[in-house]
């Protein structure tokens, strides 16, 4: 039996084996979610031009010197500029203002705009209730991208902000990596998919369908192939129809019982098993192996074993795949509101709620029993709870070291 590998030697293994996939160009709105391919400078200043912060009057600040509520200066209107127009012709002169709206260039002569809600306007005059300081509510050119500056970087996960910087830039299409395709089987005769009939002492198949999910979830494309029930020939067909991936995924058939075919199947097709135990709880029975550029993955059958696996596992698998450069979930310190025990020897995952006290202060708990086929504590969970292998006791109020699993990786 081969030993238990560590958990970060494992997720070392795994993460040398995923190669980042071929670059492909698409349409710039398809961009959220996926991975950059080619670092980008831009080609222009963002905005192009000054232009005012505010709805006011362009103004020159030494003209507002003096202006308060009770003894306003006086300023006439010369010219109104909205947003969107633009006229080397005007230019503002001494003891005039120009009125302009947000987002119009700031025209020549004028280092300041004074908002409206600080203004009066008589007839063809403005009155104005404020002194200003030079370049006050101006936005200058470049202020948010400069002409060659580095904007994304290769690597970079593109998200909603992203899709509107590259509409500023005018990039149509955006060159990212590519998706791996994602291979999804369940083993076993107990295991009954969703719409069919049911027997006494079968179950639901949830743990395709939860890594259907997170296979979406992070980006990657997911197939689900079907059960493979308890023969050795059907598990093998299985594997050799969903080659084409670029990983396969089982759930079940990893232990050490009499119809766990997953192992010995990878063997016989000369799958390199590299990995076969994992020193965790739960996910101890994780095998992992490559055969050529697909990589597969034996996940346990129990539903929160399967989930904790990929969260720790295959998902930074797929990341790297996916060019992306952060594979870490966040990781803090919080105070612990019980007693925890468990056994030396295993790195333990715990399902867990953290929450934030009057004070600021993180703080977490269970969310109840932790038995590895109890799926409803990880929807109550925002969080895992890492304990270290050596580490047999935790006392209420004491700090451990937390995984946030619901937020991005950084």
């Amino acid at each position: 039996m081969q030993k238990m590998i560590p958990v970060d030697e494992a997720l070392n293994i795994m993460l040398r084996c995923a190669t980042p996939l071929p670059s492909e160009t698409i349409p710039f709105l398809d961009a959220a979610g996926r991975v950059l391919y080619d670092t980008i400078k831009s080609e222009i200043d963002v905005p192009p031009l000054d232009n005012s912060a505010m709805d006011g009057y362009a103004v020159r600040f030494e003209d507002t010197r003096g202006a308060e509520k009770n003894c306003p200066v006086k300023l006439c209107i010369m010219d109104e500029i909205k947003a969107g127009d633009f006229s080397d012709s005007i230019t503002l002169t001494p003891g005039h203002a120009i009125r302009i709206m947000t987002g119009a260039p700031i025209p020549r002569g004028a280092d300041s705009v004074i908002p409206v809600e600080d203004t009066t306007e008589e007839e063809d005059h403005v009155l104005l209730f404020r002194s200003l300081k030079k370049n006050e509510n101006i936005r200058f050119a470049g202020e948010d991208i400069q002409s060659g500056q580095i904007v994304l970087k290769q690597g970079d996960m593109l998200r909603s902000a992203h899709v509107g910087l590259l509409a500023s830039l005018n990039y149509e299409q955006v060159q990212v990596y590519g998706r791996p395709s994602v291979a999804v089987i369940s083993t076993g005769n107990e295991v009954v998919d969703v719409g069919s009939p049911i027997r006494k002492g079968q179950i639901r198949n949830s743990n395709a369908y939860t890594l259907y999910s997170e296979i979406k979830k992070y980006g990657a494309i997911p197939h689900y192939r079907g059960i493979a029930r308890d023969t050795f020939e059907e598990t093998k067909k299985m594997f050799q129809d969903s080659l084409e991936h670029d990983i396969i995924i089982t759930t079940g058939g990893v232990s050490m019982g009499k119809y766990d075919f997953v192992k010995n199947v990878m063997h016989d097709m000369q799958i390199d098993v590299k990995i076969e135990t994992i020193a965790m709880k739960p996910g101890k029975p994780v095998v992992f192996g490559t055969r050529g550029n697909t990589l597969f993955f034996g996940l346990p059958g129990n539903p929160v074993s399967t989930m904790i696996a990929f969260i720790e596992f295959v998902r930074p698998v797929i990341l790297r795949m996916m060019g992306m450069r952060q594979l870490d979930k966040p990781f803090v310190n919080a105070v612990c509101d019980e007693d925890i025990s468990k056994k030396p020897g295993r790195r333990h995952y715990i399902r867990a709620f953290f929450y934030a006290d009057t004070n600021g202060d993180l703080h977490v708990s269970t969310t109840g029993p932790q038995g590895s086929g109890i799926l409803r504590s990880m929807t109550q969970a925002n969080c895992l709870i890492i304990l270290p292998e050596t580490v047999e006791k935790v006392h209420k109020g004491e700090k451990v070291r937390i995984q946030l699993i619901n937020h991005e990786e950084i």
